[in-house]
């Protein structure tokens, strides 16, 4: 970067580092223009500092990139609770004053910002719908990356920035969700970039990959077939420098790939997409000494770094020295507005990522055009005197609803290796299934370009499933009545997520997550009792009922007829 952009950049990154301490820490006097109070700090400051500094510096040069390359760029935050760092960016950015006019991007604003962080009445402190540019729950962690790869799917020209903490690493959902590359099809589909922050602890411990070997790591990642590109220290200056040319080499990969891609006579290998490996020590930029003990880069640093600010002179003042070390007087005028020098580093609202349309995937649905339930209803006399396999006539429904929503391709059949089991094979009539790996003579309905992803997992389906739906399509999945209960936490977060999406008015309605759960419990007895769990539908039944609708359907017409109303927002 010239010299000029590394001050813009680096302004922009304390601005954010500036906004995130405050708002775990302060009610009021946002800017420290006045000797600070007790009445000014929270009663219990509460967040978590650790990540935060890094998911500013990532954000601070993503908008370097998307000024510098106009890319249609959005993010998906997987250490679970940067809710500060995401809530700071996007008041500096302005999107958060889009979406709340009554936090306007001065003093006044700041404070409202400030005082709503964490705090009862307010909002929560990880990347929640609050968060404008989000469309992953982050009060749980694992399906950042599944969640990524379900939005770029049949959308070519988006690139996601998918941040993936070392914590979160170790969960078994994100471990397969790196599989998911060898399902994307690069002339069709959109390209994740994912980014590991190393900071090296969770909650109290290590983590796992910031301890094995630079040689055991770069072959972990190759092997899950991608091109690492390594960002390691804590030099500010240098890690600016490093951090811009990795993106820069980054987006001029996927670039590469999909222009050979989409210019090909036949398909190329599959390639092996870039990542960044992001080294930074957790807490960085925030004290590095609290009562003698190690904070910055040990597991102290994790959430609350100073504690009794409220009560400790000494800690106060500590505090106070480590939010002036940001040098505020650059950052905000006098109004409390972002300077020039910030404001250089912040795309115009058309490509802000907290104003990207594909995170309000609401704002882009396009109706499914459903054929009627007459068209493939099994003809009866009277009651009972027709046998027919439900689901098989409805994946002829399926087949349908493929035909006439090609042109859109904007509805996907997902499941965890069960689609012909569960007898919707009716639907490879018109559709493959969409498969990227290595291909051999005796397979069967495998192509790079399909509308059906299996996979054995039912985290990365639910979590394929979800990042569709949020960024404005339609989709089901199928799945063993039994085998449903793998993703019982993931409908919690998913439900959370839709209970307070309705109470945004400025979040657009999405299409409804559709399960169809079969080989049920009652016609199992030949499986024993490993098949014999239908307790999946007693999770759902807890849900509210404006999110949440149960369908029974006893035979095949009935079962057409529930194919065609649960297009409707829930689950």
């Amino acid at each position: 970067m010239a010299p000029e952009r590394l001050r813009s950049v680096d302004a922009y990154w304390r601005a954010a580092n500036y906004l995130t301490a405050g708002q775990i820490y302060l009610m009021d006097n946002p800017l420290l223009r006045t000797p600070l109070e007790r009445h000014h700090i929270k009663p219990r400051p509460l967040g978590h500092w650790g990540t935060s500094p890094g998911l500013n510096f990532i954000y601070a040069h993503l908008n370097r990139a998307i000024i510098d390359y106009d890319l249609d760029a959005m993010y998906v935050i997987g250490p679970g609770h940067g809710g500060p760092a995401l809530f700071a960016n996007a008041w500096l950015e302005g999107s958060y004053s889009r979406t709340r006019p009554d936090i306007a991007r001065d003093a006044h604003g700041m404070a409202t910002l400030f005082r709503e962080f964490s705090f009862p009445g307010g909002v929560p402190s990880h990347v929640a719908p609050e968060v404008p540019g989000s469309i992953h729950e982050g009060g749980e962690l694992g399906y950042s990356l599944a969640h990524a790869y379900g939005a770029v799917l049949d959308n070519p020209n988006l690139l996601v920035a998918c941040v993936i903490g070392d914590g979160e690493a170790e969960t078994g959902p994100l471990a397969a969700s790196w599989h998911s590359n060898k399902f994307i099809n690069p002339v069709t589909d959109g390209a994740v970039l994912p980014i590991l922050h190393l900071n090296g602890y969770k909650i109290a411990n290590p983590t796992i990959l910031a301890r094995i070997t630079d040689a055991e790591l770069d072959s972990l990642l190759r092997g899950y077939g991608h091109h690492p590109i390594y960002v390691t220290g804590d030099d500010p200056h240098r890690m600016h420098q490093d951090m811009a040319a990795a993106l820069d080499q980054a987006v001029a990969l996927v670039s590469e790939i999909q222009n050979v891609a989409r210019t090909a006579s036949s398909p190329p290998p599959r390639p092996q997409w870039p990542m960044i490996v992001l080294r930074t020590p957790k807490g960085w930029t925030g004290p590095r000494w609290v009562d003698g003990l190690p904070v910055e880069g040990t597991w102290r640093a994790h959430q609350v770094p100073i504690a009794d600010i409220r009560t400790d002179p000494e800690h106060r003042r500590q505090f106070v020295d480590w939010l002036s070390s940001y040098r505020p007087d650059e950052l905000f005028d006098e109004t409390g507005c972002p300077t020039a020098l910030v404001a250089d580093n912040i795309p115009t609202s058309d490509y802000q990522m907290g104003l990207n349309p594909n995170a309000n995937g609401g704002l882009l649905l396009t109706p499914l055009h459903l054929p009627t339930a007459k068209e493939f209803a099994v003809s009866t006399v009277q009651p009972g005197d027709t046998t027919a396999e439900p689901t098989r006539v409805l994946g002829q429904y399926l087949r349908e609803v493929m035909v006439r929503n090609a042109c859109y391709r904007n509805f996907r059949l997902f499941g965890p290796d069960e689609t012909a089991s569960n007898r919707l094979d009716a639907v490879y009539d018109v559709s493959d299934k969409q498969w990227n790996a290595s291909v051999v003579p005796s397979d069967e309905h495998l192509a790079r370009d399909g509308r059906v992803l299996e996979v054995l997992s039912e985290h990365m389906c639910q979590g394929w499933l979800e990042g569709y739906l949020l960024t404005g399509r339609h989709g089901l999945l199928n799945s063993y009545e039994a085998f449903a209960h793998v993703v019982d936490s993931m409908v919690n977060q998913h439900a959370k997520w839709l209970k307070v999406s309705r109470e945004l008015p400025w979040r657009a309605p999405i299409a409804s997550l559709n399960y169809l759960l079969t080989s049920h419990v009652w016609r199992q007895d030949h499986n024993g009792f490993s098949h014999q769990d239908p307790g999946f539908i007693d999770h759902v039944a807890n849900k509210r009922a404006e999110v949440a609708r149960i369908y029974l359907p006893p035979d095949a017409n009935t079962l057409l007829s529930v194919a065609g109303q649960v297009q409707g927002r829930g689950v």
